[in-house]
């Protein structure tokens, strides 16, 4: 698979531009997406966009870290948006609104982020990296859910609740890696809604019903 590059984006013939993130961790998944992830270096990715490793580690720490970009950033902005946007609904209710936001992506980089999270996945080396981005992205859910409930994150249920939603959302994009012609914000929907009967029996049929009245 190759990920298209919108060349505008690097300046004018001849000059070197300014390196980003963003062209870092786009190169760096064009190759892996061509190359496999244990076949490319840090020095191939540097190499790709014409910088020294010392640059492309200004940026990244690892090579593992080039693949999940700005992964830690946008969790930050993630929960503010949850204090921000879920304050009036229910806590299934806004986890759910929350999981849908945090994958809602722009069909143009759905072909990057089929790459990212398939190396993610199914990289061994990765699947052992992304157990501390994935127990960040619980907390945050965990967070969510202690506000809601009165107590502590570090509680019982709350962690709970963060490793179900955790788990949901991690079968949806199995799904959807496995199934090219599947939608994944529709997997995500049956997901949770899974997610509401292991915490809330009934509220699938809640939503269900609702949904139907709206129809």
């Amino acid at each position: 698979m190759s990920i298209p590059v919108d060349s505008s984006r690097f300046g004018r013939p001849g000059r070197r531009p300014s390196t980003s993130h963003a062209e870092i961790e786009e190169a760096g998944l064009r190759l892996f997406a061509e190359r496999g992830f244990d076949a490319v270096s840090v020095d191939d990715i540097a190499a790709e966009i014409g910088v020294g490793r010392r640059t492309i580690f200004r940026y990244f720490p690892s090579k593992n870290d080039i693949v999940w970009g700005l992964f830690d950033a946008h969790l930050d902005e993630w929960q503010d948006w949850l204090r921000s946007a879920t304050a009036d609904l229910p806590l299934l209710e806004a986890i759910r609104a929350g999981v849908i936001h945090f994958n809602s992506f722009a069909p143009e980089v759905m072909a990057s982020h089929r790459v990212r999270m398939g190396l993610i996945m199914g990289n061994p080396t990765l699947q052992a990296h992304a157990t501390l981005r994935y127990a960040k992205w619980r907390s945050v859910v965990a967070t969510l859910a202690a506000d809601r409930i009165g107590c502590s994150s570090a509680d019982f249920a709350p962690a709970v609740v963060g490793h179900i939603a955790l788990g949901a959302s991690l079968a949806s994009y199995e799904q959807w890696l496995a199934d090219p012609g599947s939608d994944l914000l529709d997997l995500l929907e049956q997901a949770l809604g899974v997610l509401g009967e292991s915490i809330d029996p009934g509220s699938g049929d809640h939503d269900r019903s609702t949904r139907e009245g709206e129809d």
